[in-house]
């Protein structure tokens, strides 16, 4: 019996996930939807308690890091690029059912009853960082280090190195790009 809180290598292997990096730490306490459809890069960490499901696929880069309670629906595409990272109890949605009252809601009908459905791939940059308990919704795309303060709902593109907050989320200021520098330091090191 294995006691680390992660599952072994070969155990990973076993689920099937459609590609799998090197050092990679997925909790046992995680639960993966269609693991066929999610690719892991390399040095990827997924802590207790997070879902992921593939769905149309969800792509994680290197250095990639999901903090406790988070949840992936991959419905319609999920890509988050390298050195990317979501504090705890982040959700990212890639559909979401009509509120208006024009369509039935939830996973339960058939497609033909749902006909305002939004679908949407959802991209988290490089060097993105999202806070804990925020949000984003089906076609948000965060552009290379965006950072999203905590409790935030993103409902719209956020662009290349600003900080976001709020709900909605908006453009605070600018955002450093040292942390480039200590990248290129970290690669040269390993």
């Amino acid at each position: 019996m294995n006691d680390s809180p992660f599952y072994s290598e070969a155990e990973l292997r076993a689920i099937g996930l459609r590609s799998l990096g090197e050092r990679v730490s997925i909790s046992r306490k995680a639960s993966l939807y269609n693991p066929g459809a999610i690719s892991v890069g390399d040095a990827v960490r997924i802590d207790d308690f997070c879902v992921l499901t593939g769905g149309a696929g969800i792509s994680l880069g290197s250095y990639v890091h999901l903090g406790c309670y988070c949840a992936l629906f991959g419905g319609a595409g999920i890509v988050m690029e390298d050195f990317s990272g979501l504090s705890a109890r982040v959700l990212v949605y890639t559909e979401s059912d009509d509120y208006t009252g024009h369509s039935l809601t939830n996973p339960t009908l058939p497609s033909r009853f749902r006909p305002r459905l939004h679908k949407a791939r959802v991209v988290i940059g490089r060097h993105v960082i999202v806070g804990a308990n925020s949000t984003l919704l089906p076609g948000v795309v965060l552009g290379e280090g965006a950072a999203v303060g905590a409790h935030s709902l993103v409902t719209k593109r956020c662009e290349e190195w600003w900080v976001y907050f709020g709900v909605p989320a908006k453009k605070l200021k600018r955002r450093s790009r040292e942390l480039l520098a200590l990248e290129k330091e970290f690669l040269g090191s390993e």
